[in-house]
């Protein structure tokens, strides 16, 4: 279902995010248009996306999510319309790789989660998904790569 998981800090990453708190099945309707609004920002300011699409819920999603949608940039963007800057944090982190349907991420999340589980680790706040290749690349979602992010802290 998920690659084995790792461990990892990555480095701080400025980002180009629209923020949105919506019902979960509101996620198919806002995602596509925030996704193509934030391209539009930083074409018409001279930036382009220095890699992949993410999104960055500041909680465990539930039947709302609240999050981010955008793109990390190498120079700060100017904020426009519903584009403000961000930054993914530079925090340890347990990463996997899914590969499959979006439909399946809520159990390559479950998994991920029992993974961090079982090395005596808690999962903390914030985390995101960096969509590497989706629906853009193949028609195929048997090709479309989700990497998982989740913030880990050593249990009390």
């Amino acid at each position: 279902m998920i690659d084995t998981p790792v461990l990892v800090t990555p480095d701080a990453r400025l980002t180009a995010v629209i923020p949105l708190v919506v019902p979960r099945d509101a996620i198919v309707q806002v995602m596509g248009p925030a996704i193509h609004e934030v391209i539009a920002t930083l074409q018409a300011q001279g930036l382009a996306p220095a890699g992949a699409c993410f999104s960055y819920h500041h909680r465990r999603p539930t039947e709302v999510f609240d999050f981010e949608v955008g793109f990390p940039v190498s120079a700060p963007v100017t904020p426009a319309g519903r584009v403000v800057a961000g930054t993914l944090p530079a925090v340890r982190v347990a990463r996997s790789t899914y590969r499959g349907a979006y439909e399946g991420l809520g159990a390559a999340w479950g998994a991920l989660m029992a993974w961090i589980a079982t090395r005596g680790l808690q999962a903390g706040e914030g985390l995101w998904e960096c969509y590497a290749a989706g629906p853009e690349t193949s028609p195929n979602p048997a090709d479309w790569i989700t990497e998982l992010n989740c913030p880990v802290i050593d249990r009390p």
